[in-house]
């Protein structure tokens, strides 16, 4: 079995090379450790505006800040003049004390009074969710004599179309161009947006037609929307070998029906059921096989035909109509540039013969919002060889044989299951081994992280490479910010 060999970017390999690097950092700020790595956003971002600009549209970039609490990538956005999406009074906060000016800030997503007010009165552009918020926006505007940019998000695309929490259906638009009209004093109508929480391109390019036909609805009412905002949910690339997760996948499917050996700890399903002799149900992980990257799942987007539009382009269409695209990547931008370590506490054997290994490391620190991760960490070893349960002639361990481990986590509960199914390893881990989680920067570090049973929240350390090597330092509030950064000169090519 191969396992689920994950994708690795080179910066990232490079550091993980030597394994004082990762010890290092555990020993000064602990186990778990959140490593970012600001290069690779940098990076991710230039992808990005290369196909932008290629398109010859006007655009504007928005780092969707809630992928990602670290102060080293709103830093990096900062730098990098792109703005910033916040959908909370607290990433307003984050985005403004780091130094984003309000020009450069958008908020998202629902929005109550707490939320309204702040943003009003710094005339922040708010993308809009719902009617009650575009009216409660124009009253707290009027009441100080403001004007504040807004956005229209809409949801319901097509027939049916894709049911949302989020957005104004599109079949209820024309009683939003009315308040829109009514409300134009105190509110700065800028265009329409969408985000869909999909990678099907079908649906993003009914979402495109569809905005544009209801952009001449508003002109036609007397409005002058100028911009379309496509949000985020681009794509990331998770794996190098995409037939190996298929074949692990297959394979945990051949476990739950007994054609096979069962890969998952105690009969979880992930997902699956086992019904009329086979597997069916949807899994509760990812679509990690895919290879397109989000620079490419955008490029494909602005060179979809729109039917709505006599069949041309969608940039096309954009530039002919001096329409401005915003979007806002998050994940995407984030991409490989994320790694969380843990330490290993001990190895056991359970009841059943499974290998257990314990890490400091609780599974809401990894897994977001109780999705399955199905990627393989990268085992550093620092401690002496274990034959295995058996000893030296152990016949279940053969040199070279990769055996199955289940990864367990720090809290007393039997939920806290680091993984759900089996990690294939060279040779069992031991007490100070280490395990280096790769691509966790988008929503697994913060979306479920909790101090359950009063255990540590990973701290975020920022890794940048050097001529002399790598450069660490602590994330904001994560550390002394007058500590100096620690310095890592190579020891050997890497």
């Amino acid at each position: 079995m191969r396992g689920l060999p994950p994708a690795i970017h080179p910066v990232v390999r490079s550091f993980l090379a030597d394994g004082d690097r990762p010890a290092t950092l555990l020993a000064r700020w602990g186990s778990p450790l959140n490593l970012v790595f600001p290069e690779i956003f940098r990076a991710n971002l230039a992808s990005f505006r290369r196909v932008l600009d290629s398109s010859r549209l006007a655009y504007r970039i928005h780092y969707a800040h809630k992928v990602n609490q670290a102060q080293a990538f709103v830093r990096a956005a900062l730098d990098a003049g792109i703005g910033i999406d916040v959908a909370s009074p607290g990433e307003l906060a984050s985005a403004r004390e780091a130094g984003f000016p309000v020009s450069r800030i958008e908020a998202t997503g629902p929005k109550g009074r707490l939320f309204l007010r702040p943003l009003a009165e710094q005339r922040v552009t708010v993308n809009v969710d719902n009617p009650w918020e575009l009216s409660e926006l124009i009253r707290l505007a009027r009441e100080r004599g403001w004007r504040v940019p807004v956005l229209v998000r809409l949801c319901g695309f097509g027939a049916p179309g894709r049911l949302s929490r989020f957005g104004v259906p599109a079949a209820r638009y024309p009683a939003v161009v009315d308040l829109l009209r009514a409300g134009s004093d105190a509110v700065d109508f800028l265009g329409l947006s969408f985000h869909l929480d999909t990678s099907d391109a079908s649906e993003k390019i009914q979402a495109v037609d569809d905005c544009l036909r209801l952009f001449e609805q508003a002109c036609a009412a007397g409005l002058a929307p100028r911009v379309l905002d496509i949000g985020g949910g681009f794509r990331q690339a998770f794996v190098d070998d995409a037939a190996a997760f298929d074949e692990y996948v297959q394979a945990m499917k051949d476990g739950l029906t007994g054609r096979g050996r069962p890969l998952t700890w105690d009969g979880n399903t992930l997902g699956y059921r086992f019904e009329d002799g086979r597997v069916q149900g949807v899994p509760v992980f990812h679509k990690y096989a895919n290879r397109v990257t989000g620079e490419e799942s955008l490029s494909q987007l602005l060179d979809a035909t729109l039917p709505g539009q006599g069949g041309r382009r969608t940039a096309q269409v954009l530039r002919e109509n001096m329409i401005e695209l915003w979007l806002e990547p998050g994940k995407s931008l984030v991409d490989q540039a994320g790694v969380t370590l843990a330490s290993v506490e001990f190895t056991k054997e359970a009841a059943d013969g499974s290998l257990l290994v314990n890490l400091d490391l609780s599974r809401d620190k990894i897994c977001p919002a109780g999705q399955e991760v199905m990627l393989d960490p990268v085992l550093i070893y620092r401690s002496a060889p274990d034959p295995g349960p058996g000893g030296p002639n152990d016949p279940a361990v053969r040199p070279g044989q990769r055996r199955g481990v289940f990864l367990g986590g720090n809290l007393c509960l039997e939920r806290d299951m680091i993984f759900n199914h089996l990690t294939f390893v060279e040779r069992h881990p031991g007490p100070g081994d280490i395990v280096a989680f790769v691509n966790t920067a988008a929503y697994q570090m913060d979306l479920s992280a909790s101090e359950a049973l009063m255990q540590r929240r990973a701290a975020k350390v920022a890794v940048e490479s050097s001529g002399r090597g790598f450069i660490a330092y602590a994330d904001r509030g994560d550390g002394p910010e007058e500590e100096e950064p620690w310095c890592f000169t190579p020891t050997s090519p890497s």
